[in-house]
């Protein structure tokens, strides 16, 4: 899909990986209408961008039916011809250690939030002759991974969210894409979770690089893009022989019960 001069809704811009998702974009010729609940980082982020690659800015909480009506009328107004849903929380904590709030708070935020507002922009993308959805899962929504049950919940129902819908609209213009990126260095991970990250040896991207992936993603239409090795082989492992993947994730069971033990602070929901 040709980027250049379309218009695109970017949830979560203000994000790590969203604001260099949003640099990228720009700099590919796209204009943006940026969402994200903090109405100072959103206006020093559209500064930041190129001139002309602001179609509007949306501040609010996109778990809000309010914030998401408002999103959806600004993307028919300006002709927005796709959707990235990226915005998105973590937390890092055994299930025994979190509340009926945090669960509730993950999964509105991570799942129902993105499907809702997909819903809202659906009748007017497939007014398009192009249009696009992209779908920013995890890793984890393709492996669960003990002290992430409730993240995995969310991006596992993300995950399949968007290949039905993918197969729902594959008679339509519109494209359904789904981009899971692995471990990226970002401010949404707390310090136990990049203790965890460093104890384990596991590989953390940087927020350009998971940007250019999903720009390159959505110019080459792809419906699922996995990013990084060992991660994309332990998917599929998962998917053939999960038992293996039992027990190497066992193995590794006592160090994160170690670091998920730490006290739980909040964590950043971009």
């Amino acid at each position: 899909m040709r980027l250049d001069g379309v218009v695109g809704v970017l949830t979560g811009a203000t994000g790590g990986i969203g604001r260099a998702l949003a640099l990228c974009l720009a700099q590919s010729g796209m204009k943006l209408i940026l969402a994200a609940r903090n109405p100072d980082r959103l206006t020093a982020l559209a500064d930041e961008l190129p001139p002309g690659s602001v179609a509007g800015i949306c501040a609010g909480d996109l778990s809000e039916p309010g914030a998401q009506c408002a999103v959806a009328r600004l993307a028919r107004s300006d002709g927005a011809g796709i959707l990235i849903n990226l915005c998105g929380g973590n937390q890092f904590a055994l299930l025994d250690g979190q509340t009926n709030d945090d669960a509730r708070a993950l999964i509105t935020t991570n799942l129902i939030a993105p499907i809702q507002l997909t819903q809202a922009l659906l009748p007017h993308l497939r007014s398009r002759s192009e249009a696009m959805i992209v779908n920013v899962g995890s890793a984890f929504g393709a492996i669960g991974f003990p002290g992430y049950s409730l993240y995995c919940a969310s991006k596992f129902g993300l995950r399949g969210f968007s290949e039905a819908l993918g197969r729902e609209l594959s008679d339509t213009a519109v494209r359904v894409i789904y981009v899971a990126p692995r471990a990226t260095r970002t401010d949404m991970n707390s310090a136990a979770a990049c203790a965890l990250n460093a104890a384990l040896g596991n590989a953390e991207d940087s927020p350009r690089q998971v940007a250019r992936h999903i720009v390159r993603s959505m110019q080459r239409s792809r419906p699922r893009t996995g990013i990084g090795w060992p991660e994309r082989g332990f998917a599929a492992l998962n998917q053939l022989l999960p038992s293996l993947v039992d027990r190497a994730i066992a193995r590794q069971l006592p160090v994160v019960r170690r670091f998920a033990s730490k006290p739980i602070h909040e964590e950043p929901i971009s």
